[in-house]
């Protein structure tokens, strides 16, 4: 009997012997570098080993049939094998770096990140309203970064030689029509939107996604905030106007509510008349915007809208006049925005949206008047794939449309209507792809249709990012990029095609331990301009297509945080060339808003005992071109240069208030932006002239900001 029980035990073990299979091979990286401690074994079973020096493996397993083996090594993908058992010998095996969301590449040719949570960053949201000179205006703190050009007459943004027009504003991926308060010829404008509600802001100079289009130099992105930190109460108090605002929260949804009131009534009684300007009515203004937000568990949902009134009545000065030209202006102006994103399993998301926006005006210019009003709307659809942290996808389809409405009457009371009504249908699709930690592609094309133009055009776009180093690294860009007519050319004439822009960009990043140096190269072909006949577009101009032109040049940024105790500055540097043959030009040439030299330097220095943030900012442009009359060529002459210092003091009272006091060009200096020239010579044949001054280039003023927060966490210090 016990010899028959060994027999038994010494088949099983000879049974058990031979069901021994041995799995082995070699791990090396994609340059056949030997990968020392990488984990395989097979999946579901504790039959497994190490790699050693030179990435030899090898392991017995008594498992039969197809199965899967599995290598896995930190900062490497993991990889899978999966086969017969008996075929798993011998084996070579790469793995590939995985890309690391926090330290690898990233594609920035072309964008300004503004977010505390941005790699690509160089200014923080706290920037937007801390900036001396900026006054709380989005628009004006983005002017001290390369690319723009300070156009202290206009106040809107102009991006590497295009027009202000030229550049389009979206919150929450959504168009926003009317970006900028309405205002009077030669006299500034700001942005319609509280930086308050705003999450991060990316700017793009140029190159920008192919999700983005009807823009021929550059979009800014505006992101509301998802779910804010704690419920507040905001109150600020300034010498020409005041706000309020209070963010309430319960449960996962939460309502952000922000009014202000604006008079100019104060500042306007100290602009002196002989800058060209009167005032018979204060600009006045009242505004409010509301953020709705509502976090599922798998969704997110906002709501955004936004009101302005405001109205105007001035006389400004007109050299081919004997007395000041009367203008008036209200404009009513009203914006809904909504959002929903869903994240399902595998990795899919959907987003979809819509904006509508109504904007009417009434002006009067002396005994003439111009009502208009703009109906516009934007639906899309994005869906978003991440197959893996190496490669996604996204892809969607938007909507716009357009009806403008203009009614002309003259002093002899006869009624002139303009019109047109339009929708653009696009698609677009983009892929990014990180071939590795060093090295990645965005691929993109858009595709789009307006019904008015009736035409259709397709535009491919191209990013690529190398870091050959842990903190650097380069990125180039191209893209085609086409943009509708404006609305003051196509009321008159609906037979034109879209107007065309090419970018080249590339960028060089660095950024490390408080440090960031930025510099680009990029040139821009235009094509397709719009060229009219008349000093003014005009119902019975001629129009066509016939411009073109160029933009090319340098930017230069830098910013430093951590070399000097409580400092913090950037300096930005921009040369640009540019030509154009666009609008009523007789031949190329630089246009007035787009000077060769452009440069910022913006400090802010924490002083500990006084409990203060005291900021410069200098800003300088080189002379702007203009057209003398009196001399041969076109757009030959140049103004002096632009100079403007601003000062900014915060005081911190304690943790939940701060008095702050700003003063915008604080030498008074007297910027011209241009010249007018009177349409008939005198009796020598001189062409007299006025200088273009803009009466608002010297501002200031005082402000309370306090904050009541319901959980006593509201800490102000860490703000500045």
């Amino acid at each position: 009997m016990k010899t028959f029980i060994k027999l038994v035990i010494l088949l099983f073990c000879a049974g058990a012997v031979f069901g021994q299979q041995t799995i082995s091979g070699k791990i090396t990286d994609t340059k056949n570098n030997p990968i020392e401690g990488a984990n395989i074994y097979l999946e579901g079973t504790y039959d497994g080993a190490s790699s050693d020096k030179d990435g030899n493996f090898s392991f017995e397993t008594t498992e039969e049939g197809t199965q899967i083996l599995i290598v896995s090594m930190l900062s490497y993908e993991p990889h899978y094998e999966a086969g017969d058992v008996s075929y798993f010998q011998n084996l070579h095996i790469k793995l590939m770096e995985s890309v690391n969301s926090l330290t690898g590449v990233t594609l920035t040719a072309g964008t300004f990140e503004a977010g505390n949570n941005s790699k690509a960053s160089v200014l923080k949201p706290l920037d937007i309203v801390t900036t001396a000179g900026a006054t709380g205006d989005f628009v004006a703190a983005l002017q001290t970064l390369p690319g723009t050009t300070t156009v202290n007459e206009d106040g809107r943004l102009f991006v590497r030689g295009g027009t202000a027009g030229e550049t389009q504003v979206f919150i929450d991926g959504l168009r926003v029509f009317q970006p900028f308060n309405a205002t009077a010829n030669n006299m500034p404008t700001r942005g319609r939107f509280s930086p308050f509600l705003f999450k991060g802001i990316s700017f793009s100079t140029g190159g920008y996604s192919a999700e983005y289009g009807q823009a021929l130099s550059s979009v800014l992105l505006l992101n509301t905030t998802d779910v804010p930190l704690q419920e507040q109460t905001e109150i600020s108090i300034m010498s020409v106007g005041g706000g309020l605002g209070h963010t309430k929260i319960w449960g996962d949804q939460s309502l952000s509510i922000n009014t202000s009131y604006m008079n100019l009534a104060p500042y306007e009684a100290l602009i002196p008349s002989t800058q060209g300007v009167r005032w018979k009515s204060p600009y006045e203004s009242i505004s409010g915007e509301a953020v709705f937000r509502s976090k599922g568990e798998k969704s997110m949902f906002k709501l955004y809208t936004g009101f302005n009134h405001s109205n105007l009545d001035i006389e400004q000065e007109d050299i081919n006049f004997d007395d000041f030209v009367r203008f008036g202006l209200k404009n009513n102006n009203l914006y809904f925005n909504s959002s929903y994103k869903y994240y399902f399993e595998n990795d899919w998301s959907l987003t979809s949206g819509a904006s509508i926006a109504w904007d009417t005006n009434k002006i009067g210019i002396e005994d003439d008047k111009v009502d208009n009003k703009e109906t516009s709307s934007h639906l899309k659809v994005k869906a978003r794939k991440n197959f893996s942290n190496r490669y996604d996808l996204s892809f969607g389809t938007e909507y716009f449309h357009t009806n403008y409405d203009e009614t002309y009457t003259d002093v002899n009371i006869d009624e002139f209507d303009n019109n047109y009504t339009d929708g653009l249908w696009a698609g677009f699709a983009e892929s990014d792809i990180y071939l590795s930690n060093k090295f990645a592609m965005k691929l993109g094309v858009r595709g789009a249709h307006s019904s008015l133009l009736d035409e259709f055009k397709l535009s491919p776009r191209l990013s690529l990012a190398y870091k050959p180093g842990e903190s650097g690294q380069f990125s180039l860009a191209y893209g085609d990029f086409y943009q509708r007519p404006l609305s003051d050319v196509l009321k008159f004439d609906e037979s034109l095609s879209m107007e065309k822009a090419s970018h080249y960009i590339l960028n060089y990043q660095y950024i490390n331990n408080g440090k960031t140096f930025r510099t680009e190269v990029y040139h821009k072909a235009y094509g397709q301009l719009v060229k009219y006949d008349s000093e003014m577009p005009q119902f019975d101009s001629a129009y066509s297509n016939s411009g073109d032109g160029y933009a090319q040049g340098v930017d230069v940024f830098w910013r430093d945080s951590k070399s000097i105790e409580n400092l913090d500055y950037w300096f930005s540097y921009s040369y640009l060339d540019t030509e154009r043959d666009y609008q009523n030009f007789p031949e190329r040439a630089t246009p007035n808003f787009a000077p060769k030299h452009n440069a910022s330097l913006v400090t802010k220095y924490w002083v500990d005992k006084l409990r203060s943030q005291v900021g410069l900012s200098y800003s300088y442009g080189s002379g702007r071109p203009y057209h003398n009359p009196n001399n041969p060529g076109f757009m030959q002459e140049k103004t002096k240069s632009y100079n403007n210092l601003s000062f900014n003091w915060a005081y911190l009272i304690d943790q939940q208030k701060i008095l702050y006091f700003s003063v915008s060009n604080l030498l008074s200096l007297n910027n011209v932006s241009n010249y007018q020239y009177a349409n008939t010579p005198d009796v020598g044949g001189v062409y007299n002239r006025r200088a273009i001054t803009p009466p608002a280039d010297s501002f200031f003023f005082v402000g309370f900001f306090w904050t009541i927060s319901t959980d006593g966490k509201s800490n102000q210090l860490d703000n500045l």
